[in-house]
């Protein structure tokens, strides 16, 4: 035992201060080290954007590093996708007619936490705009919406292999749709928006907006060739000119959830087997208005109690729901996004920040979120950035 004396005093607070002076750097580097990385895909043929951002944001205040950690140089990677089991991301080149470069792509990089992430390869779509993907759940296939301006040909749906290292093969299979033609100017074609896997796997769902119809496909990896088949029924049908675009699940598996931007509408459904039950259809623009409404992206969040979607248009607000528990949806909040065109956003997985993608006002804003009451608080940070296109989260190194 040591016996406290003034002879020993300076032997022991020289101690104490390396304990003190040791446990600082050893908070300093945990804090750094629960830091997230977040990636912005960006509209490159319109604004100064170099591509893909990847940022460091601080879950503990909410707030976003100006400073990229890397940039992605990609031609319009307006749509990004992660598959954190092999550690790689794929972005959609939305390039089409207009731009400099009109030929749709996907990339495909290795993501390293340690260091940059390293560019496999890429690959064509075989259509105009790729604007979303999927990925399949055993990573073996890429589901591309190439949701096609020009009437003729229109969208089309891409199947698109990946190697084993994750290089995009050259696409195996395209299914086209016909249009509905009821909106004069958006559906004189198809235009697919999303593909969506099922829960299990077993099936996709590919929203059509120029179809009014979400199409269901059954999923046979062992078909290689032809790897999607018309399931049975083959599709939903919407409300004629609804303008269906992204669709989403619930955590549960059992119910989904539908954007229809043409109608600027939210439709909930109960799901089972490939086959989506419709319950409700909300709308989001109030009886006699005036004002553009436009939905865009949908989103539950982790614990599966709210819904958001982002109402773009001349409205630009985030519209939170909460989830009853049949499923259905109970209108909650309409907060402004304080941007205009809030095309994506992202909750952070303790739920306690949301992050949108102003895309006309080139601005990244964090929202602080309230996770039991599901409701949007103050505005915490604003961010510049060139037409930003999507979010993704990338969990703490």
């Amino acid at each position: 035992m040591t016996t406290l004396t003034r002879g020993n005093w300076p032997t022991l607070l020289r101690l104490a201060f390396a304990l003190l002076v040791g446990a600082l750097l050893a908070g300093g580097a945990r804090a750094e080290t629960d830091d997230m990385h977040i990636l912005i895909g960006s509209y490159t043929h319109d604004s100064d954007s170099p591509g893909i951002l990847r940022l460091r944001f601080d879950p503990a205040t909410g707030q976003i590093d100006p400073k990229p950690v890397q940039t992605l140089t990609s031609d319009n990677p307006s749509w990004l996708v992660l598959d954190d089991k092999r550690g790689r991301l794929y972005a959609t080149n939305e390039n089409g007619p207009a731009h400099a470069d009109p030929v749709g792509r996907v990339s495909a990089w290795q993501l390293d936490s340690s260091s940059e992430h390293q560019l496999i390869g890429q690959n064509i779509s075989l259509g105009d705009e790729p604007t979303h993907a999927s990925l399949s759940h055993d990573g073996r296939y890429l589901f591309i919406s190439n949701y096609g301006s020009r009437p003729n040909p229109g969208g089309s749906l891409a199947v698109m292999p990946l190697a084993e290292d994750g290089h995009p093969l050259p696409v195996t299979q395209i299914l086209a749709h016909q249009s509905s033609g009821v909106h004069p100017e958006r559906q004189r074609s198809a235009h697919v928006h999303s593909a969506v896997p099922s829960p299990d796997g077993k099936r996709l769902l590919v929203s059509d907006l120029g179809a009014d119809r979400v199409f269901v496909y059954r999923y046979d990896p062992q078909n290689s060739e032809r790897p999607l088949q018309a399931d049975e029924p083959a599709s939903i049908e919407l409300p004629p000119g609804s303008g269906p675009r992204h669709l989403v699940f619930h955590p549960n598996g059992k119910h989904a959830y539908l954007a229809l931007e043409l109608s600027a509408q939210v439709a909930s459904f109960d799901y089972a087997n490939g086959t989506l039950t419709r319950r409700q259809l909300l709308d989001l623009k109030s009886a006699g208005s005036d004002v553009r409404h436009s939905p865009g992206a949908i989103h539950s969040s982790a614990d599966g109690r709210f819904l958001y979607v982002s109402d773009r248009g001349d409205y630009n607000h985030i519209v939170a729901f909460a989830i009853e528990a049949d499923g259905t949806l109970r209108e909650i909040q309409r907060r402004p996004s304080e941007g205009r065109e809030p095309r994506e956003f992202a909750i952070t997985a303790d739920g306690r920040f949301m992050l949108i993608a102003n895309q006309l006002s080139d601005e990244l804003v964090v929202i602080r979120r309230d996770p039991d009451s599901g409701k949007l608080g103050e505005k915490l940070q604003t961010l510049t950035v060139g037409r930003p296109s999507d979010i993704k989260l990338l969990a703490p190194n």
